[in-house]
């Protein structure tokens, strides 16, 4: 995107502040599952989405030490009709049934003590109890990784945004396809809804965390 784009955004009034994170976090990780992450699946893999997963697995475990709740889910259909319009648009979803190893979370992501929560729509919110679960862990900040940027993370992080939770999104823990619709996206999210970080600042954060609550 062209700087003077971007300043046009700004001189409307979009992004002129930075949300600074709660004392209670939870990670959502989107969709890390073989579907996306396997290069036999995805014809050779997606580089951003790889990295991702690589710095995932260095953030992962710094949130559980930390005490901080680390919820999972994936996309998975049982039939045509609960895929209803990605027939049409995504028609390789056909083969991501429950059971599937393209529906199984990347191992180098889970752990025992985390949440799965399966999903058929792009936002970790529709259809599922997240929202439910992180209000009764009282949760008031959320980290969004995984895949897409551009499709599900962005509309969990939107919907992050409308149950107002205070939203980060690590730009190197999530991944798309391809750099440019990752990097628009990323901007797009940080001028209205999300503050975009890094992992580091999310590592440097959770330092700060003891049982899940920031302390003092």
């Amino acid at each position: 995107m062209s700087t003077q784009t971007q300043d046009a955004w700004i001189e409307h009034g979009y992004g002129q502040g930075k949300i600074s994170p709660g004392s209670r976090p939870a990670v959502l990780v989107v969709d890390m599952q073989y579907a996306f992450t396997d290069p036999e699946f995805t014809s050779g893999g997606a580089e951003l989405i790889e990295r991702a997963a690589v710095n995932l697995a260095k953030v992962l475990p710094a949130a559980r030490d930390a005490g901080v709740p680390v919820y999972h889910t994936t996309v998975q259909w049982n039939s045509a009709q609960d895929r209803g319009l990605w027939t049409i648009k995504l028609p390789f979803t056909a083969e991501i049934t429950p059971g599937s190893r393209w529906s199984q979370i990347d191992e180098r992501l889970w752990d025992d003590r985390d949440v799965w929560l399966p999903k058929l729509w792009p936002s970790f919110f529709h259809g599922t109890p997240l929202h439910s679960l992180l209000t009764a862990a009282q949760r008031d900040t959320v980290i969004v990784t995984g895949c897409t940027t551009s499709g599900c993370c962005r509309a969990t992080t939107i919907d992050a945004f409308s149950c107002g939770l205070r939203t980060w999104v690590p730009e190197d823990c999530v991944g798309d396809q391809g750099s440019d619709a990752h990097e628009s996206n990323l901007r797009d999210l940080g001028r209205r809804y999300a503050e975009i970080v890094s992992s580091q600042e999310v590592l440097d954060y959770f330092e700060t965390i003891t049982d899940g609550v920031v302390r003092g």
